[in-house]
């Protein structure tokens, strides 16, 4: 079975010297926090991620999910460690005290989610997807709705589920069909189908409360006429306590390539009864607030897989003996070198860890924004947060899963043919990673948002707040000579971006289908951008570690070596792609299609 150590060190050190989320005190709430309640909360994930559900992820894998009589079950061990989830208080780690919450910053809470997500990405999507549900009845529903769900879903006695995709449509949801229709005591009668339901039925409760989209009867055509219901698998009375069956049932479950344990559902819709959640023909902003929940949490499922396979690839380098280095034998003692002493273990390795890490510290970026968006005293503040978490979540969600993958695919490739076999896990984690990529709107998808939302539909307002950050870290450092490599790097990629953003700006608006053929390319190198910022700013907090004799010297200057890979290896990547981008682009516009 795969090994796995919670990075907790790592959290300290961008929660606390990064972030300094001990100091934030126009952020309400952050005055409640201390680095021993912090400390606790991540060291009990760990233990509970390690010893809980880490051992049930081969076994969800190899027993996946089984319709039975009409039910889901399961696999072995599942439903057990939900209730020990429940028991234990994690679901309410983030969520508003005034149903049950715990009213903790998402910048603490979404370091809880990679553990889960690194130790079993399918047991984890059960919880993951009900605190989406929970956050888009918090954000729109009514009074009443939230007085009737809030509270089961906060303290995970009930899940949720969102319910988008039908078979004819994809992600164009303009071309849904599901309908909804008045009936008594305000409810709507829901009828269709969905696929692609992650967590859509189980054993884990007594009730899950899905969140559909559909159109009523007046609805105008296109996205502007969908709507979004709280449709219950069991109705709920008036006094709170469960009713009747709803008309609603998992007809069958998809066969998937990876994240077996998790029970991926096709739903089927009878005339169900739900009730409107936000205005009628306004489904779709409310259910964004879900899906915007989801991507930051499909980006942590791209790093948290990442992060278990690098862990074990880098124990398998350092244990597995094979040939000689090609500078002569580092243990002549034994029968052949381990296999970390060669050079192309040492890349695949390297740019893991600088991934990785890199990684970490941008959603912890990310989650930081939301809660100045969410709690920051100033207004002023609040709206530019808001704009760069909605800036970078495209970013987080596509560039993070992208690189994660890969990393995940080197991993695997350190063992060899070891990696190919089951029993490893190895393969596991490629398997089940590779989703990340697809759902919660494929990486073009996310691409295209970037470029076309948030690059040029708001006069680049989000960009342009986030390149002044840049610009300031930059003229601060541009003159310690031992910050020279980072700030190099750094300038040169924050050059090509803003170079690649000029040349999709400039001819974007005489050939529109530029922003479709250039927006991979420049999703990838805003990607590496973000992660030099973020190198960059770890190398300076290292360097000032140094100046004030640290006592975890191996710490930090494994953070500086990490660092200059990343600057050597990763950064250099941003002109390759601004080229690519510049002169491909149009290419791929004009060129016929006879010859696909």
């Amino acid at each position: 079975m795969p090994v796995y150590q919670a990075p907790l060190r790592d959290y300290q050190f961008i929660l606390d010297e990064m972030l300094h989320i001990y100091q934030q005190d126009a952020l309400k709430g952050f005055d409640e926090i201390d680095p021993d309640l912090v400390d606790a909360i991540l060291q009990g994930m760990a233990d509970f991620s390690t010893e809980v559900m880490l051992p049930l992820n081969s076994v969800g894998d190899v027993q996946g999910c089984k319709l039975v009589d009409g039910k889901v079950v399961t696999p072995e061990g599942f439903a057990d460690a939900y209730q020990q989830f429940v028991d234990n208080g994690w679901p309410t780690l983030t969520c508003d005290p005034a149903y049950g919450g715990q009213g903790l910053p998402e910048v603490v809470g979404i370091f809880a989610t990679e553990m889960q997500t690194s130790t079993n990405m399918a047991f984890a999507m059960y919880p993951g997807l009900t605190h989406g549900a929970y956050a888009a009845i918090h954000a729109h529903g009514s009074e009443a709705l939230k007085q009737k769900y809030l509270a089961k879903l906060v303290s995970g006695e009930w899940t949720g589920t969102m319910n988008l995709t039908e078979s004819h449509a994809g992600t164009d949801l303009a071309l849904l069909r599901t309908k909804a229709v008045p009936a008594a005591d305000g409810y709507f009668a829901i009828t269709g189908e969905k696929i692609f339901i992650s967590s859509g039925d189980h054993q884990f409760t007594d009730n899950i409360v899905h969140l559909v989209l559909a159109r009523l009867p007046d609805a105008p055509e296109g996205v502007k006429g969908i709507s979004l219901f709280a449709v219950p698998k069991v109705l709920v009375n008036s006094d709170g306590s469960l009713g009747e069956a709803n008309s609603l049932y998992a007809s069958g479950l998809e066969h998937k390539m990876g994240i077996h344990g998790n029970s991926t559902c096709v739903m089927v819709f009878e005339g169900a009864l739900g009730e409107l959640v936000g205005e009628p023909h306004q489904g779709l902003r409310a259910m964004f607030t879900m899906m915007n929940q989801a991507r930051l949490g499909v980006g942590m499922q791209g790093l948290g897989v990442s992060e278990i396979a690098y862990q074990n690839a880098l124990a398998y380098a350092k244990d597995r003996l094979q040939s000689r280095a090609i500078s002569g034998a580092k243990a002549p003692e034994k029968a052949a070198d381990p296999i970390l002493v060669h050079g192309d273990v040492r890349r695949m390795l390297l740019s893991q860890k600088a991934f990785n890490e890199g990684a970490r510290a941008l959603v912890g970026q990310q989650a930081l924004w939301l809660d100045e968006a969410e709690r920051h005293s100033d207004p002023a503040k609040a709206k530019v947060a808001a704009q760069l978490a909605a800036l970078f979540t495209p970013v987080v969600k596509g560039f993070i899963t992208n690189r994660g993958f890969n990393a995940c695919v080197d991993a695997q490739q350190v063992f060899g043919g070891h990696g190919y076999i089951h029993e490893w896990g190895m393969e596991q984690f490629v398997r089940d990673s590779r989703i990340a990529l697809i759902y919660e709107g494929t990486n073009g998808i996310q691409a295209l948002d970037l470029v076309g939302r948030k690059l040029l539909s708001d006069r680049g307002a989000a960009m342009q707040q986030w390149s002044a950050l840049v610009t300031e870290f930059i003229q601060s450092q541009g003159r310690d000579p031992q910050m020279q490599p980072y700030i190099s790097g750094l300038m040169d990629c924050a050059t090509d971006l803003q170079k690649a953003s000029g040349y999709i700006a400039t001819h974007a608006a005489s050939n529109p289908d530029i922003i479709g053929a250039a927006s991979m390319a420049y999703l990838e190198l805003f990607g590496i951008t973000a992660l030099a910022w973020m190198w960059a700013r770890t190398a300076k907090i290292a360097l000032t570690a140094f100046e004030n004799g640290t006592q975890e010297a191996d710490f930090y200057q494994a953070k500086l070596k990490t660092a200059d890979f990343y600057m050597a290896y990763w950064a250099v990547q941003s002109r390759s792609l601004r080229k690519q981008l510049e002169q491909a682009s149009e290419m791929l516009t004009t060129l016929d299609e006879a010859i696909f």
